[in-house]
């Protein structure tokens, strides 16, 4: 199981462009196309399930990212066959000619066993329209396309043997029961979005 080693080193310095998208909000820029590792262009619809869509903002080497990216995976094998679609975006702009280029992605899913999409966010347009400041950090939209869930995915990057609150799996879970979600907005810990410095 992956452990975070070097917790208080990452929170490192980013351009905040938004507030942080709403609970109740529609799921944003829904049709706009961004290009996956597998080369083809979808959008947040195309990736949509029947029951839903979890959206995490994500990267290739922030520490919090290689913490729980294990847990993206778990995730994806649990809820993908229950009707949840799975997108991770990647919207570090200032890094895609280097550590988050096209092919460093394509690389670092493989190694990672991905089971989910993965897309480049050209212009960080989609952290801009969802306020995204983190990555990781979650939307989780029902579906009618409601959010209803953003934050953490659970209460320990450090350990997952240790994690006590699944913040995420719950909300998915309600979901799929029909219940109110208990818990539907957390704090998104992890390295800033590195935005464009134009």
């Amino acid at each position: 199981m992956k452990k975070l080693t070097l917790l208080p080193l990452i929170l490192l310095t980013g351009m905040l462009f938004a507030e942080e998208l709403s609970l109740g909000s529609p799921l944003p820029l829904a049709d706009v196309k961004m290009r996956d590792i597998s080369g083809k262009s979808l959008s947040m619809n195309d990736a949509k399930g029947k029951e839903g869509l979890l959206v995490i903002f994500s990267c290739n080497t922030c520490p919090w990212v290689v913490a729980w990216e294990d847990r993206y995976v778990s995730l994806s094998k649990e809820f993908t066959p229950k009707g949840f679609g799975i997108i991770a975006v990647n919207s570090n702009e200032s890094f895609f000619d280097g550590v988050d280029s096209f092919e460093a992605m394509q690389e670092h899913a493989k190694e990672n066993g991905y089971n989910f999409y993965y897309t480049v966010d050209e212009k960080s347009q989609m952290a801009k329209a969802f306020g995204a400041t983190r990555t990781p950090h979650i939307f989780l939209f029902d579906k009618t396309g409601k959010l209803v869930y953003r934050g953490a995915i659970d209460d320990n990057a450090k350990d997952a043997e240790k994690v006590e609150k699944t913040y995420l799996a719950d909300a998915m879970n309600s979901i799929l029961a029909g219940e109110p979600i208990a818990e539907a907005s957390t704090k998104a810990f992890g390295c800033t979005i590195k935005f464009a410095k134009n």
